[in-house]
Order: structure tokens, then sequence, then C-alpha cells
């Protein structure tokens, strides 16, 4: 088989990866369920290069990202569930139902990004509601959070889940009141510090996250996305302190905390001037 522009290259390529006899073992050996991480980390790659701004890797993470629905799709095939066709007609379908005002029949009605998002929302609502009259028998009654994925990660999954209780009026009405809260949790977890609990330590470090989060959302700002510049911003600081101990022909170790803080405060210096 030859690279090709066309998608059913793809499917035939994952098709015969996962022909028995003939494929590849290790493909063969795969399931949703040990796929998922995969997929999950390819999102966050393509996350990456986007932040990098690295246009020419953004196009391979995109290739590995769609090889994920692929591989998902073509499992689903094998079990008789669903195939790739079935994925895109999906997912055509929903932008067609929630984009009333582009594909309806009156899309001379125009409205702005504030009412489309409040468009948006109400078609999941009564999406929602659909699907949980198709699911009434479930054991357990169908919930405002039902639909909250729990692999997200904990940050975004925690926002979700806020922005959703949100909709019905549970939630803090100013971000004061939520930043009250962070103190609060930053007094209970000092209590279980000193008590030495530490189950309840980690309860209170997760209810503490779980606030930031929340102030995060009543400011506009993606927690995600803040932590990952935390992250490149001390990785980049840190290396600072590196290049400067191997300049000096010394060992990180034998710096010290005190010669490592200044250093690091030279990094923070040498930015802000920039």
């Amino acid at each position: 088989m030859t690279p090709s522009r066309d998608i059913r290259t793809l499917i035939d390529l994952m098709a015969a990866l996962r022909t028995p006899g003939s494929g590849c073992p290790w493909d063969l050996e795969q399931s949703f369920a040990t796929i998922a991480p995969y997929t999950i980390e390819e999102a966050y790659e393509v996350a990456d290069a986007i932040e990098r701004g690295d246009v020419e890797d953004l196009r391979d993470e995109l290739g590995d990202l769609l090889l994920q629905v692929v591989f998902h799709a073509r499992m689903a095939q094998e079990a008789g569930l669903f195939d790739f066709g079935c994925v895109v007609e999906a997912i055509t379908a929903k932008l067609i139902r929630r984009h009333p005002h582009v594909f309806g029949p009156d899309t001379a009605v125009r409205t702005d990004a504030a009412g489309v998002k409040r468009l948006w929302d109400g078609i999941k609502a009564a999406e929602k509601a659909e699907r949980a009259e198709r699911s009434a028998t479930a054991p357990e009654p169908a919930s405002l959070l039902d639909d909250v994925p729990v692999a997200l990660p904990a940050l975004t999954r925690a926002v979700k889940l806020q922005k959703r209780a949100a909709t019905v009026g549970f939630d803090w009405p100013t971000a004061g009141e939520v930043i009250a809260k962070i103190r609060e949790e930053i007094r209970e977890l000092e209590d279980a510090a000193k008590a030495g609990d530490r189950q309840m330590v980690e309860e209170e470090v997760g209810d503490l996250l779980f606030a930031v989060a929340n102030l995060a959302r009543h400011l506009s700002v993606d927690p995600e996305t803040a932590l990952r510049e935390a992250n490149a911003k001390f990785t980049r600081r840190f290396r600072h302190i590196e290049a400067r101990a191997a300049a000096a022909e010394t060992p990180l170790a034998r710096l010290g905390l005190e010669e490592m803080d200044r250093l690091w405060q030279d990094a923070k210096r040498s930015e802000n001037r920039r």
C-alpha cells in the first residue's frame, strides 16, 4: 500500500493491521479500553503542537489523532456495532442539528457568537432529555452531570461539572465568594496536615484544587491552559538554573536551595525585562 490523501486508504490500512494471521500482533491485541489512553495522549499532543506554533507537527499530530478514530471505528465494526461511515454520519448529523441558524429553513436569521452559544446549549439540553428518556430503565436516576466524561483531565472535568451545576443556579454568584471558599479550604487543609490524617489531607487537597478550578472558571480562565503555561514557565526557569550550574561546573545538588532560588529569581527578572 502507498500513502494517499484518501481517507479510504487509512481505513484499509487499519483493516489490514487488524486482520488475523497477516496483521500486526500488537494491533490485534488492542481493545477500546487499551487504546483509550493513547487517544487522550494524542489529543494532548495536538494541543501541544498548537501552543508551540509548530504547524508541521500539528499536521502530524492531527494524523495521529485521526488514526485513533479509525482504530476505534475498526474495532467497533469487527464487533458489529458501527463503522467509520457511521461515525462520520453521526457527527455530520449533529453539526446540522446544532446549527439551525446555518443549515435550518430560516438561515436569514443570524445571531452573534453569544446567541449561537445559547442556541447550542439549548439543543444539547434537548438531546440530553431525549437520552434520559431512552435510558429510563437505568438502575440509577438520570443526573444533570451524567454526560460529563469521567475520563477527562481532572481540572477540565471539574470545570465542566461546575458549569453544568451552574445552569440550575448551583454556583457562587461572584469570584470573591470563591476566593473566600479557597481560603476556607486552605484552613481545612492546614488542620488536616497538623492532624497527620493522610486520607483527610488528600481529600482537602482535592477540595482546594476543585475550588481553584472554580475560581478560574469565574475569571474566564481555562485552568488546564493556565497550568500548562505554569509548567512551561517552571521548566524554562529550572533549565536556567541547570545552565548556570553547568557553566560553573557545579552539580545541582551542591548549589543549595538559597543559591538555586537566587538563580530562579534571576531567570524571573530576565523574563520580565523582555
